[in-house]
């Protein structure tokens, strides 16, 4: 196995598949002779040049309509969004279209689209730009919500996206870039909308996904050291959630913490927290926790910044008020 970034692994899903089939292109804001803003698609424009590789203006919605109709007559774009933040201004592409057509058309169309999209916080990008709305993507059917937390989830997930006759928003966490992971070497995919576990444990269930699959790790290292043994889920798609794993790992340690970067309410983990009781309530031995970002739009300032996103000593906080 290769030790690489998830920069290179996401490049490197891209370039295999573009190789792989001629009707994947690319299209976005900077992403051809620039190579891409977190530089993914640098090398791209000259090796596939410009019909492949397309620099589009700075009009989100003109992107996205673009990629929904030429995924309607056969090829399989994939849009680059440079924040998911603008992708505000395509919503109406994204969930009125991209997400409907096919069951509209009773499957008369397939729908084989790829947004990318960079989210969360933690880069001093101001209220605007570092927003982490998954949950309201993944709120509507139709449209597949993943959020990879590893280099090798990364890579396979967006072959399987790519793939895929359904359009996914693939969401990469702006501060994972440089994290390194092991990758298996040769071809390989992941499956969509499939949780995993992570890191094996008795004491609490620990459910999060992205960047805070690292930050929980984080924790459960410390906690480890107290004698606290958590077991992460990572749930990597948002839609469809498989919320098996989790449930499987709640009735073995009757606790759960549940992590995300958005905000608490009406987000991810309230969703999360309601299937456990749902469907395990008779395992529940203490409230569920949930650990997520300050109710506040995002400061700029690198302290207040990081004083509203969730940190290592917030999730071992909660570990331990549900022990």
């Amino acid at each position: 196995m290769a030790r690489i970034t998830m920069r290179e692994a996401i490049s490197q899903a891209l370039w295999e598949e573009m190789e792989r089939d001629p009707s994947v292109f690319i299209l976005g804001e900077e992403v051809g002779v620039w190579g891409g803003t977190y530089a993914v698609t640098k090398g791209f424009y000259d090796h596939f040049g410009p019909e492949r590789v397309r620099d589009t203006p700075i009009a989100e919605a003109a992107i996205i309509g673009a990629a929904i109709g030429a995924a309607l007559v056969g090829q399989r774009p994939v849009a680059e969004l440079m924040t998911i933040n603008f992708a505000f201004s395509a919503m109406d592409h994204i969930v009125n279209e991209a997400a409907k057509l096919h069951y509209m058309f009773n499957g008369q169309f397939v729908l084989p689209l790829v947004i990318r999209a960079v989210g969360g916080g933690g880069r001093q990008l101001g209220a605007t730009h570092s927003q982490t709305p998954d949950a309201v993507f993944a709120h509507f059917p139709g449209l597949k919500v993943v959020a990879p937390g590893t280099p090798e989830d990364a890579k396979g997930m967006l072959k399987s996206a790519i793939r895929s006759n359904d359009p996914v928003l693939f969401i990469e966490h702006a501060t994972l870039y440089q994290v390194r992971g092991e990758v298996p070497d040769g071809e390989y995919t992941t499956p969509l909308g499939k949780s995993k576990i992570q890191r094996p444990g008795r004491d609490v269930t620990l459910v999060t996904y992205s960047k805070m699959l690292e930050i929980s790790t984080k924790a459960a290292e410390q906690l480890s050291n107290e004698g606290i043994e958590v077991e992460i889920v990572d749930l990597r798609s948002l839609r469809p959630l498989d919320i098996e794993p989790v449930i499987a790992s709640f009735k073995k340690t009757n606790r759960a913490v549940i992590v995300e970067e958005g905000w608490r309410s009406f987000g991810v983990g309230a969703e999360v927290a309601a299937r456990i009781y749902e469907e395990a309530f008779d395992y529940v031995d203490a409230p569920i926790r949930r650990v997520a970002q300050k109710e506040v739009p995002l400061p700029y300032n690198r302290t207040l910044e990081q004083m509203a996103l969730p940190q290592v000593e917030d999730v071992v906080r909660a570990v331990k008020e549900v022990i």
